[in-house]
């Protein structure tokens, strides 16, 4: 008689590292507990972070040159499509994630419960993890905040990278950006194509060997600018259009207001001039702006559809 075995997935850990040959070893070893297949894009690396994942059986893919975060986890998405992977978890190379947190992180996808599972560093509004450093708590509340209000996303942890994703979302999303601002940009497509999207909570530490690569300063800046820009392109009516027609009222009033007092008092008023000139050209600039932004991306979006 035989007995029916449960239905197992195929899982892939995707792993994007640069230059982390001194924790790259632990993190394959501990994650290859509770994977089917780990790859490892080596990211432009100078040390050995490349040959020790080879050598530990994971599979490695090389850039001939540092293209960063987005870069790499776009080369894993890819391969992991072409091995036709049924759900894939992405974690970094420095140990900062605990592996252990892997069935954590699957299960609201085996459960049909969400697409894309994101590790959460807060728990009850406070930091889950050993430690966080006062500037970095600050820093990441403030692009928390800011990345949810621009992309309406139901996350409080949006730069947490250590996230699983279902066959659904892994096929529905292709990340764009090639730095920091990844993380963001991948669960602001989740939301916008409909994904559920559910945070667990995880263990992290932040006692690494070794200083970030960037500065708060520096990932900050990549991650307000790649949120502002898939905004902008997404909506580019309201980003564009809104503010041009505020400067275009602003220029049209201060048009008025110097006509009327050169009409009254034969006075040549230069403020309401130069604010009338100013508001009036950046108004009609960001107009123009939506409207043909708006024009190519309803093409695009049509021509895509009948593809």
């Amino acid at each position: 008689m035989s007995v029916n075995k449960p239905y197992k997935p195929f899982i892939i850990a995707c792993i994007p590292a640069y230059n982390e040959e001194a924790t790259i070893a632990k993190v394959i070893i501990q994650t290859q507990k509770y994977v089917d297949k780990i790859i490892v894009c080596d990211d432009g690396s100078s040390d050995l972070t490349g040959l020790i994942a080879e050598r530990l059986g994971a599979e490695v893919i090389r850039h001939e040159r540092n293209l960063g975060k987005g870069a790499a986890l776009r080369s894993l998405f890819k391969k992991t499509k072409e091995l036709k992977a049924e759900i894939i978890v992405t974690l970094d190379a420095d140990f900062q994630h605990d592996p252990a947190d892997i069935p954590k992180l699957i299960k609201p996808i085996l459960d049909g419960e969400a697409d894309v599972v994101v590790g959460s560093r807060y728990f009850k509004g406070k930091p889950f993890g050993e430690k966080m450093p006062k500037y970095r708590r600050v820093g990441l509340k403030a692009l928390d905040r800011f990345v949810n209000w621009l992309g309406k996303l139901p996350v409080k942890d949006t730069q947490s990278g250590f996230r699983a994703y279902s066959l659904k979302a892994l096929m529905a999303i292709t990340p764009a950006e090639m730095d920091m601002s990844v993380d963001s940009e991948i669960l602001m497509r989740a939301a916008e194509k409909g994904l559920k999207i559910l945070e667990v909570p995880i263990k992290v530490s932040y006692l690494t060997p070794k200083p970030s690569k960037h500065t708060p300063l520096y990932h900050a800046l990549q991650v307000f600018s790649g949120a502002l820009k898939f905004a902008s392109i997404r909506h580019p009516l309201i980003f564009y259009g809104v503010p041009g027609l505020i400067a275009l009222a602003i220029g049209l009033f201060s048009g008025f207001m110097a006509i009327k007092l050169y009409l009254a008092k034969r006075y040549f008023s230069i403020p309401f001039s130069f604010l009338a000139v100013t508001f009036g050209i950046s108004g009609l600039l960001l107009l123009f702006t939506a409207v043909i932004l708006f024009t190519i991306i309803s093409i695009l979006r049509e021509q895509y559809l009948k593809s």
